[in-house]
């Protein structure tokens, strides 16, 4: 666990260390202390992720040379059919013959074949193993399951957890606070949406957080309907309630 690492010398380190982008293409990543991971924040929910000596993207969409300065993805992670997590446009501009693509099943029926060949199909609760790269699919959803704003139902979409080396990172998804993710143990890197009507608002999104107290957090994933999520305030109501959670605040909508 990080939490047993980033005592004394390592904490001071990232606070030196702290974060910036560069106008994309591409943004620049910065490493982290210990254990090494990579992130390159692109939009929304597309951002690179180097970790577990792979290549990772997550949600790719958009212009494909906002991908040029991130590298060839080892994987790509698709969590949902909406068109701010799935491109078939874009995941044909950066994919490679080496990448494999992991997809819920709904994306994977959409894909072109030439895609599909690329793909292993995920469902909630399914895990697998690429390298040293454990990875593990969890349920996304809105709360309550049904009514209005219900857009996003149990079991279509995945969140994933990945595992190396003792190390876990979680990227949630289009999803609220709901009982899976409070459940989550012993992570270390938590990726969090908050943006109203499709996911939470910043105070659930908060709470869920300091539910299953992750080391770091990133909020990602907040632009709504109104405009963006006041992230500020997020990082506020964590950090008041449990200063030993990092709230670390990238820059999400350059473009």
């Amino acid at each position: 666990m990080i939490k047993k690492i980033f005592i004394g010398l390592s904490v001071l380190t990232v606070l030196l260390v702290g974060w910036y982008s560069v106008s994309p293409p591409p943004k620049a990543e910065v490493p982290e202390p210990t254990p090494a991971f990579l992130v390159a924040p692109v939009e929304h929910a597309s951002f690179g992720l180097t970790f577990a000596e792979l290549n990772i993207f997550n949600d790719p969409v958009g212009d494909g040379q906002l991908y040029a300065g991130l590298g060839t993805p080892d994987i790509i992670f698709i969590s949902d059919i909406h068109g701010d997590h799935y491109d078939v446009d874009t995941l044909a501009a950066v994919v490679a013959a080496s990448t494999t693509i992991i997809a819920p099943q709904v994306v994977f029926d959409e894909l072109p074949a030439f895609l599909k060949d690329k793909t292993i199909i995920m469902a909630n609760g399914d895990s697998h193993t690429i390298g040293s790269l454990m990875i593990e699919a969890l349920p996304m959803y809105n709360l309550p399951l049904e009514g209005e704003n219900y857009r996003h139902v149990k079991g279509i979409g995945n969140g994933y957890v990945l595992e190396s080396e003792g190390t876990r990172i979680y990227i949630a998804g289009d999803t609220e606070d709901t009982p899976e993710m409070r459940a989550l143990k012993n992570i270390d890197v938590a990726f969090i949406p908050m943006n109203l009507p499709y996911t939470m608002d910043v105070a659930t999104a908060a709470a869920g957080v300091l539910a299953f107290n992750p080391d770091i957090v990133y909020p990602y994933h907040y632009r709504g309907a109104d405009g963006l999520a006041d992230v500020s305030e997020f990082e506020r109501l964590v950090v008041q309630s449990n200063p030993n959670i990092q709230v670390r605040l990238l820059d999400w909508y350059t473009q």
